[in-house]
């Protein structure tokens, strides 16, 4: 009785899927998915910053990341 169980419980778990581990490796992206977009960038401890945003919000991210870059010091 035991054995069967056993075996059941084991037929079960062998068949999930693969786990794979996330690491934070890779560059910074922003793609469409779906309806919105998603934002990655790698943290410097590792990992990363995920952040949903629609159409809008990347547009005006944009226009403020491109204002910051354009009054930065020139070297």
């Amino acid at each position: 009785m035991y054995q069967s169980v056993i075996h059941e419980t084991y037929r079960k778990v062998t068949k999930m899927a693969a786990m794979k581990p996330r690491t934070g490796d890779g560059p910074m992206e922003c793609p469409k998915e779906g309806r919105g977009y998603v934002l990655r960038v790698p943290l410097e401890g590792g990992g990363r910053l995920v952040v949903e945003l629609n159409a809008q919000e990347v547009k005006d991210l944009g226009a403020v990341l491109k204002d910051t870059v354009s009054s930065m010091p020139k070297k």
